[in-house]
């Protein structure tokens, strides 16, 4: 019996995968061999799939997380899904929970958060708010190609440099320089922190990791604008795939360093529920040839799982090869100069416009 035939990779997406979603009893899954014929008996191609926007009519915009592994804090969110198309993101598996699922849906199923920026309004003005620096986002980013078209993220930071609100970015978009005059304006106030993410030096494996992220050079040129503008920039080299990018650690932190990046840090790959499926799919289609050593050294890092969620462990791995690796990422940083300061976001300036300190009591 011939090997099953490995999907071909449709352009601008990360994976070709549906996977049933894990809440639901019934799935639907097309048959591979079915083709559609026009009036002249040809095959007609299906059609790649498009992005759809959807109306998220959340009414609260602010998260409260207390993770052992990040500490507490408040995290924004202006999107749900995520059309960068990462076959290694962690949070495709919140596409479960709207009825879809963590493949082609979560990359082409938006939900979007119109009254982000009046929610937002609204909770830094009521007393109740003790100012605490906000992540902006802590699940999908927060500049993927949807906020060119709906701007969320900047009328986010058009309320938050109203209210002096100290806010942490993470992206992997080229679009965060837009809005350097907004940044660089809390910046002034210690208000503001970008983290650049960065998974591999390689153009090649980033268009077919990420397929609708920026690129590693346009990233570094990223870090080098923002940190011209005086806002304080660090890197996260995220996620590190044993087998595959690992090896990239000291390259990456000598080029964020010289693009003018301060700290750095790393996350290993997380293959939660269907992310595995996603992933697996990712290297049949892409790297074959390194799929097995891929998954062997994620088994030895995850006590013979190919995913371990225990806190305090998930993001780091276990064993020797753990060891390994946050020993060559603490010498690259050390010896790129990076890790040196903290980035301490301050509230002091915090105020709510026509109001007075004595609000902030």
């Amino acid at each position: 019996m011939p090997p099953p035939a490995v999907p071909r990779p449709t352009p601008g997406r990360g994976t070709t995968l549906n996977p049933a979603n894990r809440f639901e009893r019934l799935t639907v899954e097309p048959d591979p061999d079915y083709a559609e014929y026009d009036e002249h008996g040809v095959p007609v191609e299906r059609p790649h799939p498009r992005t759809q926007f959807y109306v998220d009519a959340s009414e609260s915009i602010l998260v409260r997380h207390d993770s052992p592994d990040l500490g507490p804090g408040w995290g924004l969110n202006p999107y749900r899904g995520c059309e960068h198309g990462c076959a290694y993101c962690f949070a495709r598996p919140f596409h479960d929970y709207l009825g879809w699922n963590s493949g082609v849906d979560f990359e082409t199923k938006i939900l979007v958060k119109p009254r982000a920026p009046d929610l937002l309004r609204a909770a830094l003005s009521a007393r109740s708010w003790h100012p605490e620096p906000i992540s902006l986002s802590g699940i999908t980013d927060c500049y993927q190609p949807a906020e060119r078209k709906f701007q969320l993220t900047r009328r986010c930071l058009e309320v938050m440099t109203e209210f002096r609100q100290p806010v942490g970015i993470i992206t992997k978009n080229f679009l965060v320089t837009r809005d350097i005059d907004l940044l660089a304006g809390l910046a002034a106030h210690d208000g503001a922190a970008v983290y650049v993410t960065l998974t591999t030096l390689d153009a090649d494996l980033s268009g077919r990791l990420e397929p609708r992220a920026a690129r590693p050079d346009h990233r570094l040129r990223a870090i080098r604008l923002l940190t011209d503008a005086g806002i304080p920039v660090g890197v996260m080299v995220a996620p590190v795939i044993p087998g595959l990018t690992e090896h990239e650690i000291p390259a990456i932190l000598d080029a964020v360093a010289a693009a003018g990046a301060r700290r750095a840090a790393y996350i290993l790959l997380r293959l939660p529920h269907t992310v595995k499926d996603v992933f697996l799919a990712w290297l049949d289609t892409h790297a074959p040839a390194k799929k097995d050593r891929v998954l062997a050294r994620l088994r030895d890092l995850h006590g013979g799982q190919l995913y371990d969620a225990t806190f305090g462990t998930r993001l780091r791995g276990t064993g020797i090869f753990a060891e390994q690796t946050e020993q060559l990422f603490t010498v690259s940083a050390r010896r790129a100069g990076l890790n040196r300061a903290d980035f301490n976001l301050s509230t002091a300036a915090f105020r709510r416009p026509g109001g007075t300190q004595l609000d902030l009591l």
